[in-house]
C-alpha cells in the first residue's frame, strides 16, 4: 500500500473532579467556534506528556498538573479538518490540576468577546449530562462516549 500523507499527533487532558464533571475548553480559533478538552499539537522533538504539560502551561496562564494517566489513543482513522492528506492521532489523558488553581473557569460556554485579546475560557460540565453534540470534533466526541462508559462501569463494580 502506497499511499501518500502525514501524521498530526495531538494530545489532550482530560481533568475530572470530585463533582464527576469534566473540564472542558471553549476556544474561538481559524474563525470558528470550538468545545474540545484542553490540550494541543505535539511539535517535533517532543514527548507527548510533555507536550501536555506545555500546552496545560500555555493554555492556563501556568498551571501545572500532576497524576497523568494513559486514557485512550485514537484507533480508527480520522482525517483531520484543517489538513489534506493528514490522518490525525489524538492522544488523551486523565490529568489533576495542581494547586493552586492559576486560571479562571466561568459559568458559561465562551465567556469571551469573539475578535478580543481572549479566544478560551474553560468550564465544567457534569459528565452524565454531556451530549456528543457538545462537543466540536469527532474524535473528542468518541471521547466523551469512553468517559460514560468508564465512569458507568465504575459505579457497578463500586455498588
Amino acid at each position: 500500500m502506497d499511499k501518500k500523507g502525514r501524521f498530526l499527533l495531538r494530545v489532550y487532558g482530560l481533568v475530572i473532579n470530585e463533582k464527576e464533571e469534566i473540564l472542558l475548553s471553549d476556544e474561538f480559533e481559524l474563525n470558528m467556534k470550538m468545545t474540545k478538552f484542553p490540550g494541543g499539537g505535539v511539535e517535533f522533538g517532543e514527548g507527548i506528556t510533555d507536550a501536555l504539560i506545555r500546552e496545560f502551561r500555555e493554555e492556563c496562564s501556568g498551571q501545572e498538573i500532576e497524576n497523568i494517566r494513559h486514557f485512550y489513543t485514537t484507533d480508527f482513522h480520522q482525517p483531520a479538518l484543517f489538513f489534506e492528506n493528514t490522518q490525525l492521532i489524538s492522544v488523551y489523558y486523565l490529568v489533576d490540576l495542581k494547586q493552586p488553581l492559576k486560571f479562571t473557569i466561568s459559568d458559561k460556554a465562551f465567556d469571551f468577546e469573539t475578535g478580543g485579546s481572549q479566544t478560551q475560557s474553560f468550564r465544567w460540565v457534569k459528565i452524565n449530562t454531556l451530549k456528543e453534540a457538545d462537543i466540536t470534533f469527532p474524535i473528542d466526541k468518541f471521547v466523551v462516549g469512553k468517559l460514560k462508559q468508564t465512569i458507568n462501569a465504575n459505579k457497578l463494580r463500586a455498588d
